[in-house]
């Protein structure tokens, strides 16, 4: 399990859970290295900024992670982490690497809508 501020997404069972009972949902799947630690303390800052969205971390290492490493969505990434970002069930985007508050802002705004 990651040390972070954030929800765990901890086996493909909860992923799959998460996504049914949750309309918009964030993942980061990396691990505690330097390109990961920013993006979970951003996700952490913008939890209750965006109510409406549910943010959580998934180990990259664990089995189970297979289904954020092996979308489709996340063919060809090299780095870490792995971040999807999915609306009703369905995956709507996602990055690789290092993002910045900008940058994950952005997103959230044209794929969940902008914070009231």
């Amino acid at each position: 399990m990651l040390m972070t501020n954030l929800e765990h997404v901890e086996s493909a069972d909860a992923h799959k859970k998460v996504l049914e009972e949750n309309e918009n949902v964030m993942i980061c799947c990396g691990r505690m290295g330097p390109m990961c630690l920013p993006v979970y303390d951003i996700m952490d800052e913008l939890k209750d900024t965006y109510k409406n969205v549910k943010f959580l971390d998934m180990d990259f290492d664990s089995p189970d992670a297979h289904v954020i490493r092996n979308a489709p969505e996340c063919a060809g990434f090299m780095g870490l982490p792995f971040t999807m970002y999915y609306k009703n069930g369905k995956a709507v985007q996602a990055t690789t690497s290092i993002q910045n508050m900008d940058q994950v802002n952005s997103i959230l705004d044209e794929q969940f809508g902008k914070p009231e």
